[in-house]
């Protein structure tokens, strides 16, 4: 089926009072009575702190001090990467340099047991290359990335969502990537997007992408790519609320160096386990926030998540 009917109906949905989100507990990552995250850990030169445990981090939900009963650091933990190219004509300058680093990137990142996708985005969104471990098949992709050219045909090949807008659709593009391509996914997800962060065209709110990758445990890391700094208002909420990293982008040179850093985000992690205070299955939203006993430290991970429902 395509995506343009569920956004039409998410459009006429949230123009009726707002977008409701009914996602099974499978695209939760919240089990009964236990929540997991992950988080990066960096000093105050910015380089990633290893060899941490468990005592030198104290958690919070809702302001109260959580008990962390599971504890490990995670660098090779299977991972699951959704590589989100903006093709509108704002990126021409930079698109070539865009692919080269994106494939690379690719080539240091996964490893056996890891997946990769590509999809890009202008005023359509298209799914290049759907969830695969072979590095040729993602490479080929994303050598297609074009700028404002929509690819057709089906799912597996073609455009996931089309706007009538003729604008960029990003919000759309996040939102898709993380609700209905790793909602499915287990373990750790991310989301990297090289994009300016200026939306013109999506039928969905920028609130309502943050929700979709916070209700599927996604983080979302966005190289703002822009010669004027895009919109890093946008590109903040997106990766602070899902516990990713904005890095501003104005030259190859800067790109290469970005990619860097997401790259070694992702295989120094240390993953953390509760069993939250408040056993109440009301599916609200509770804000998390983990701290370092060191405050020469600061800790990278996602602010919040929705609580199960009865």
């Amino acid at each position: 089926m395509r995506f343009r009917a569920i956004l039409s109906y998410l459009c006429v949905a949230s123009l009726a009072g707002g977008l409701a989100f009914a996602a099974p507990p499978a695209q939760i990552r919240v089990q009964v009575n236990h929540v997991n995250l992950f988080t990066t850990v960096r000093d105050k030169r910015k380089s990633v702190v290893t060899g941490l445990k468990q005592d030198d981090f104290q958690l919070y939900e809702d302001g109260q001090l959580q008990e962390i009963t599971d504890f490990s650091a995670e660098s090779n933990l299977p991972i699951t990467l959704g590589m989100l190219i903006d093709t509108s004509g704002s990126e021409t300058y930079m698109l070539s340099a865009e692919k080269d680093a994106a494939s690379r990137f690719f080539g240091r990142v996964l490893r056996k047991g890891d997946l990769g996708m590509v999809m890009s985005f202008d005023s359509d969104v298209d799914l290049l290359a759907d969830f695969t471990d072979d590095r040729g098949v993602l490479n080929r992709a994303i050598n297609r990335a074009q700028i404002n050219v929509a690819s057709g045909g089906p799912l597996a090949q073609g455009p996931l969502s089309t706007s009538d807008s003729g604008g960029t659709n990003f919000y759309d593009a996040v939102y898709l990537a993380a609700h209905d391509k790793l909602s499915g996914e287990i373990g750790r997800k991310a989301i990297i997007v090289l994009t300016d962060a200026e939306d013109t065209g999506s039928k969905i709110k920028l609130q309502d992408a943050v929700e979709a990758a916070q209700r599927t445990d996604t983080v979302v890391h966005i190289l703002l790519v822009a010669a004027d700094g895009g919109d890093q208002v946008v590109a903040k909420k997106l990766t602070d609320e899902t516990g990713g990293r904005m890095i501003v982008v104005r030259s190859e040179k800067n790109l290469e160096q970005a990619f860097d850093q997401i790259s070694e985000e992702l295989r120094n992690q240390y993953a953390l386990g509760y069993t939250p205070s408040n056993k109440a299955h009301d599916g609200g939203y509770r804000k998390i926030k983990v701290e370092l006993k060191n405050k020469e430290y600061s800790a990278l991970a996602r602010r919040g998540y929705y609580a199960p429902n009865e």
